[in-house]
């Protein structure tokens, strides 16, 4: 019996302004979110974040970073933090 592991998958491309930024220019360098996905290994979870999410073809991001979560439920093991507090 195989192992499912889950995988965030994420690119540096794109863009990010601030809250109530006027800019026309990014002013936050970060990393984008693309999305979440499970399987065997890395390459399954990618194969089944492109199944899951057919959008995915349409974007113009290119290259993606994947790292395996450490809980498989890992929405279960979330914290917030306030950068005002």
């Amino acid at each position: 019996m195989s192992t499912r592991h889950s995988y965030i998958f994420i690119s540096s491309e794109g863009y990010t302004y601030q809250p109530g930024s006027e800019s026309d220019n990014p002013d936050v360098e970060n990393l984008q979110v693309i999305g979440f996905a499970s399987g065997e290994d890395e390459r399954a979870a990618f194969e089944n974040l492109i199944a899951e999410n057919g959008w995915l073809s349409s974007t113009s991001f290119g290259e993606l970073k994947c790292f395996q979560l450490k809980h498989r439920r890992y929405e279960k093991h979330e914290w917030f933090f306030n950068l005002k507090s």
